[in-house]
């Protein structure tokens, strides 16, 4: 049962999970207009190891968020994992943020047919993908300026949930009858167990040296 730390940073939410096997032992989020990764980050991880007195060594992997999202916070929760993993020897371990976000998506919407998080990317462009109920990726990640009708080959099939900071701005035009939207979800840590037991398994590890956050868009920093 290895365990492993877990790391989210792509936007607003500073998020921190333990994982043994695929069960959460510890969460420390914090979410801020500011964007204070760089303060609370290596804070957060070292409470949640003093808190589950857990040791390095005890640490099979890290899984980082690897994106889209914001430019700035990919870099600092990349930055970390990679030099926590080259100091304590051990894999890194990359998720794609939208599929966390997607994956808060349970049981409890079992009418469902498509799930599409969105992440936002200013102006009236998301970063987004679509998966079908049991998550197999219908529609690649990308890049998107929205319209009224951009998302109405889904919504025209069934009951399609939309999730994350994104959504505000679809939300204001989009009234068709199958569109959901989950309000305030944000990608989190918490939802990375599963997904990085799977790539530990499976030994798809990153090469520490090379490896960089998916950004999708070179350019979206923050504020």
């Amino acid at each position: 049962m290895p365990t492993i730390l877990s790391i989210e940073t792509s936007g607003k939410n500073c998020s921190i999970a333990l994982f043994t096997d695929h069960h959460l032992v510890q969460l420390i989020e914090e979410r801020t207009e500011q964007f204070s990764h760089s303060e609370h980050l290596h804070v957060f991880i070292e409470h949640i190891l003093e808190e589950t007195h857990t040791q390095p060594k005890d640490i099979q992997a890290v899984a980082i968020s690897m994106g889209p999202g914001s430019y700035t916070g990919l870099r600092i929760g990349t930055a970390t994992a990679k030099g926590l993993c080259y100091g304590w020897g051990i894999p890194l371990i990359a998720l794609p943020t939208l599929r966390i976000l997607a994956e808060q998506v349970t049981y409890e919407f079992a009418d469902i047919e498509y799930i599409i998080p969105m992440i936002d990317a200013r102006r009236m462009e998301v970063f987004t993908a679509v998966y079908s109920r049991d998550f197999s990726p219908i529609l690649e990640e990308r890049s998107e300026i929205l319209t009224e009708s951009t998302f109405d080959t889904y919504l025209n099939k069934g009951k399609t949930i939309f999730l994350g900071d994104g959504i505000t701005k679809f939300q204001a035009i989009c009234k068709h009858e199958n569109a959901y939207f989950w309000e305030n979800k944000f990608p989190s840590a918490k939802q990375m167990g599963r997904l990085a037991l799977e790539k530990y398994q499976a030994q798809a590890f990153e090469d520490i040296a090379y490896f960089e956050p998916f950004y999708l868009k070179e350019f979206y920093f923050n504020k």
